[in-house]
């Protein structure tokens, strides 16, 4: 769905590539045609920026004009949605057992847990025994998505289910099964696996370094990057410079390159498409930190174009990791400011993660754009000075040789060790 006042925003142009990694059909819906702003034709144009061109233009990609806020054009979508259902031969056996997945779960006062499901095969009946991935369930009542109470609901069709043992997790699947002893046995197979799982997650240089190993061995190499920068310059000067990179035997294939902070969405699309993430002069956010700790994903940062660069021919070429690792230790807000004769400007900071610590080096980000990387000068816990300041305690910071901290800024405090390359 793209504006047709704004044309391709960062978040649209994310959601291409989602669609294009996923190599799934796709149907432009250009919204907001009621405004007098509207301009489809130039939309069309600048979607050819991403490789999608559509019909109008010669290409093989549908779209259509609609007005969400009037309803207009919505039918027309329905029916292209449908066609492009008909020529992909999308079809589902409506009396087969259902499958489907979770969109939304949550746990409802007097309702207990719930989710709304999207049916994708078969007919999901009143009294049928369900799994969704480690929870198992019986169907005990069913809503459409106008809340009315339903016994039945077959292939493409939204309801809100009710009987579940705990909350699933949404973007599960879920499958009717012969009874419920079968679907709790189910659910604790799935358990366990989970759990076995978790305690084999790779971390992220053991991911990449079987990401290494391949492009070792491989007879034609291709590595995958999704590359965040501080602003478009930046962006194209880097896109310009890695097209100079690659070789006839080693290429480096740029899946995604935005402007602003590393998001959790990048590291999904990185996990998806066995990526590495580039940040230049930018740095991911604390669910985006997560999201990378949980699936191993690597998220490599710099603040000078060339080493960033190096660093791309290097893994390009299968060579190990690079001398210096860093580790992050945490993270605070700043939340006021104030002078001091000794340190200029002090950061009244609230901890929201990890720790920071007087010992290590620190970096000032707004708006997630590196603004200063060097040391802190002070932390202080009221008068006392102090070594280090857990989560969820306020302190002051002082930055060496940097004065310009403002409100609404973070600081993150991480540590640099040197390995060995092998």
């Amino acid at each position: 769905v793209v504006a047709a006042d704004d044309g391709v925003m960062p978040q649209t142009a994310e959601a291409i590539s989602h669609a294009q990694a996923a190599e799934v059909p796709i149907i432009v819906a250009i919204n907001k045609m009621d405004l007098p702003a509207a301009d489809p034709t130039t939309v069309r144009a600048n979607l050819t920026q991403h490789n999608i061109v559509v019909e109008e233009l010669g290409g093989d990609v549908s779209s259509v004009e609609i007005s969400a806020l009037k309803g207009d054009g919505i039918d027309d979508l329905l029916e292209l949605i449908s066609l492009t259902a008909q020529v992909e031969e999308l079809t589902a056996n409506p009396k087969a057992a259902a499958i489907g997945t979770v969109i939304e779960s949550q746990l409802e006062v007097g309702r207990g847990p719930t989710a709304t499901v999207i049916v994708q095969r078969g007919t999901l009946s009143r009294g049928d025994a369900l799994v969704a991935g480690a929870v198992s369930g019986r169907v005990r009542a069913m809503f459409d998505e106008n809340g009315q109470p339903v016994k039945t609901a077959g292939p493409s069709a939204p309801v809100l289910l009710m009987g579940w043992d705990d909350v699933p997790s949404a973007g599960d699947m879920f499958e009717v099964v012969k009874n419920e002893k079968v679907a709790r046995q189910m659910a604790s197979d799935a358990a366990d696996q989970i759990r076995s799982q978790e305690l084999t997650v790779p971390t992220a240089t053991e991911r990449l370094e079987g990401l290494l190993e391949q492009l070792r061995t491989a007879d034609h190499s291709e590595l995958n990057v999704i590359l965040r920068a501080d602003a478009h310059g930046s962006l194209e000067a880097i896109r310009d410079a890695v097209v100079k990179i690659g070789r006839e035997d080693a290429k480096v294939q740029i899946i995604q390159g935005t402007v602003g902070a590393i998001t959790a969405n990048d590291v999904m699309l990185a996990e998806a498409s066995q990526a590495v993430i580039y940040g230049f002069n930018v740095r991911p956010d604390s669910a985006a930190r997560r999201a990378a700790k949980d699936q191993g994903i690597d998220i490599r940062t710099f603040t000078i174009i060339y080493e960033l660069l190096d660093d791309l021919e290097s893994l390009l070429v299968g060579q190990l990791a690079p001398d210096e690792v860093e580790s992050f230790l945490g993270v605070a807000d700043v939340r006021a400011t104030f002078r001091a004769p000794r340190y200029g400007t002090i950061a009244g900071s609230f901890v929201t993660e990890g720790e920071i610590n007087r010992n290590a080096r620190a970096r000032l980000v707004r708006d997630g754009v590196v603004i200063y990387d060097g040391r802190i000068a002070s932390l202080r816990r009221f008068k006392d000075d102090v070594a280090t300041v857990a989560t969820g305690f306020e302190c002051g910071i002082g930055l060496e040789n940097f004065r310009d901290i403002k409100e609404g800024d973070t600081i993150e405090s991480y540590q640099v060790r040197e390995v060995a390359r092998t």
